[in-house]
């Protein structure tokens, strides 16, 4: 089948919310994916660094068929081993407090969202929030992800949630206070190219929840599960969330998200306050455990900081020819700028070449490869980066 034919079936059944790339995967290994013809390309994205795993890990695989010959679902009205089994990993790996199952980021923060709201009370409506920021794409989620073009079509949005910049220690100060039930933020700026939250926002914004007795909810979306080397990205930056939001990664590439909240906050909800029909279901879960337990090995950890300082070493390499203007970005989450706007077309380039990255902007280039690559992938992912650059 050709790429017309693929576009053509894509326009009669498919809505065009989605501009893909010109090309059909049929399956995967690690880093590896494969098209029809059985070319292999480099993943260098991991589903928007939801397969931190990699495609289709043995693990995962026989987590998912064990599971799957034997229950795949059942309601939330009654108990399955999984689900409980997966709630206390997170709860023993974080920061000891229950957990909440829904099915993506966006409902992780929207079941926050309403957390945080019940917890503040009417009295104290308010969130914070940071521009330039994604938490979804749902209302509630949507609101919260400080990017106007994202927002202008669906207005009137959630009210009472404000939004200051990502640097600006004076605005986020001014914003919170008595009226503030949660302070939301994530630890790297992932969907607009990889712009860490410097420590001294991060811990003001800590600061500030508990002078005004707010809570602090750290979107871990992208970050979380090893990302950027430890377990958790709020691991490494002196602070502790009262909530935190998880997805993408967390199913080994089945969908399942989840939000879990520290002791004194886990009680918040009530039966009736919230549900979702498929969250936590055995087979979703059982492939998050498999998941959880390959990422959370202190070996892989130690292999995303020791991958990601050779990524980035080799795209810095690239700054000093002039190719590259700025590398950002901690373990296997980076990003880059380049001198002109271009990014859509190296990103086409680079699929001709063989390589899956993604670009959030005109100028900005991301790349979130499966933690399990090899660094000979690495290496090949920057010379072929190079090539292209260079190229005019």
């Amino acid at each position: 089948m050709t790429t017309p034919e693929w576009v053509a079936r894509e326009q009669a059944a498919l809505m065009t919310n989605y501009r893909r790339q010109p090309v059909m995967f049929t399956h995967g290994d690690g880093a590896s994916l494969f098209d029809a013809e059985g070319r292999r390309y480099v993943d260098c994205m991991a589903g928007i660094s939801m397969i931190n795993v990699g495609h289709c890990h043995p693990e995962v695989v026989a987590a998912i068929q064990d599971q799957a010959a034997r229950l795949i679902n059942v309601s939330n009205l009654y108990y399955t081993e999984p689900m409980l089994e997966l709630a206390e990993w997170i709860r023993d790996h974080s920061m000891g407090g229950r957990v909440f199952f829904c099915n993506s980021g966006a409902e992780a923060n929207e079941a926050a969202l309403k957390l945080a709201r019940k917890y503040g009370g009417p009295s104290r409506p308010e969130v914070v929030a940071l521009n330039q920021g994604f938490h979804g794409r749902t209302y509630g989620a949507l609101t919260l992800t400080g990017q106007p073009d994202k927002q202008t079509a669906f207005t009137p949005l959630v009210p009472d949630i404000h939004h200051v910049d990502r640097d600006d220690l004076e605005a986020l100060e001014a914003a919170v206070g008595p009226r503030t039930c949660a302070v939301w933020i994530e630890i790297i700026q992932g969907e607009v190219g990889v712009h860490p939250i410097s420590r001294e926002m991060l811990r003001l914004a800590r600061e500030l929840c508990d002078r005004h007795g707010a809570l602090l909810v750290v979107d871990e979306v992208q970050t979380g599960l090893s990302r950027t080397g430890p377990l958790f990205a709020y691991q490494e930056v002196d602070i502790t969330p009262d909530v935190m939001c998880l997805a993408k990664s967390l199913g080994g590439g089945v969908p399942i998200g989840a939000i879990t909240a520290r002791p004194e906050i886990d009680a918040v909800f009530v039966p009736g306050d919230h549900g979702s029909t498929f969250a936590g279901g055995p087979l979703a879960c059982a492939a998050a455990l498999a998941s959880c337990r390959v990422l959370g090995d202190s070996g892989l950890q130690d292999s995303v900081r020791r991958k990601g300082e050779r990524l980035r070493t080799g795209l810095n390499a690239l700054v000093e020819t002039g190719l590259v203007r700025e590398v950002r970005g901690r373990g296997l989450m980076c990003g880059i700028d380049l001198p002109v706007a271009r990014a859509a077309e190296v990103t086409a380039r680079m699929l001709e070449a063989g390589y899956l990255i993604n670009n959030t902007s005109a100028e900005t280039l991301r790349f979130l490869p499966p933690l399990v690559i090899d660094e000979s992938d690495l290496d090949g992912l920057v010379a072929a980066l190079g090539t292209v650059l260079a190229a005019q």
